[in-house]
């Protein structure tokens, strides 16, 4: 498994002139974040010794590389996600060729169900901890002791200074962010209303397919975290609407405009 990490951590160093410092990691709807990147390299992901093309629609399948308030980033414009059907490796390999490239600090996104009765579609929600309810794990298997320690430890998965830095840039841009817990499930279907009640007496505040995985693989290699929910629409059983791909996406792009101050000025406070 390291052999393909270096393999295609090495094709991109032949594309790129500058190695990137920060990592973002861009959900559903949550792509047009690109545009700030300046000095944009890209390289598709399907031209990249093996990486996958992601299947979902509103995840371009992506990296951009370029530079942000003077900072040197690489953005996945699109994640793969377990429920694609890749094996859990090659769902965190972009964040382990990330840190071979020399990134440190990684922002994650996602578009979530609110479950907390305070958050509403719209609402941008600063991720304080995850409940992983998927029974799947990146690191199940031997490890690769080149990366990280076989047991890393999770008791602040989400960095506290990151975290609060992209407060403070929040409150700088007058924009309001909230903090809860985000629940990851396996997916591809939305929760049923009893699933949903369950995680909430678990503490989970959002629900969502996603960004645990990379999480875990980014503690596993030492980067430290920070993370971003959009909440994009109640959790099932809390309102009368049925829940579709499309309204999600179309909720995160209208978040866009608040999410892109927070992240901009965070990154240029690093």
């Amino acid at each position: 498994m390291f052999k393909k990490i270096e393999t295609a951590t090495d094709f991109i160093k032949s594309k790129i002139k500058e190695m990137p410092e920060v990592g973002i990691v861009l959900g559903s709807g949550l792509g047009i974040f690109v545009d700030q990147i300046e000095n944009q390299t890209s390289i598709n992901y399907s031209d990249i010794p093996h990486f996958h093309k992601t299947t979902v629609e509103g995840h371009e399948g992506k990296l951009i590389f370029g530079t942000v308030k003077g900072k040197k980033v690489v953005a996945l414009s699109g994640r793969l996600h377990a429920y694609e059907g890749y094996p859990m490796e090659d769902v965190v390999l972009p964040i382990r060729v990330m840190a071979l490239l020399g990134v440190k600090t990684l922002f994650v996104t996602n578009a979530s169900g609110g479950i907390n009765r305070d958050f509403h579609p719209g609402d941008l929600v600063l991720i304080t901890d995850h409940i992983n309810m998927s029974g799947r794990n990146p690191l199940v298997g031997p490890n690769l002791n080149e990366l990280g320690p076989r047991f890393p430890d999770m008791s602040e998965a989400y960095n506290k200074e990151l975290t609060k830095l992209l407060e403070d840039s929040a409150h700088k841009n007058s924009v309001h962010m909230k903090r809860g817990v985000y629940a990851w499930m396996l997916g591809p279907t939305y929760e049923t209303p009893a699933e949903i009640r369950m995680l909430e007496r678990l503490g989970g505040d959002m629900v969502g397919m996603s960004t645990v995985p990379e999480v875990i693989a980014a503690h596993h290699v030492g980067i430290r975290v920070a993370g971003v929910a959009c909440i994009t629409n109640y959790a099932a059983g809390l309102k009368p609407e049925k829940l579709n791909h499309a309204d999600v996406k179309d909720v995160a792009r209208r978040s866009m405009k608040n999410f892109i101050s927070v992240l901009t000025e965070t990154i240029a406070q690093l």
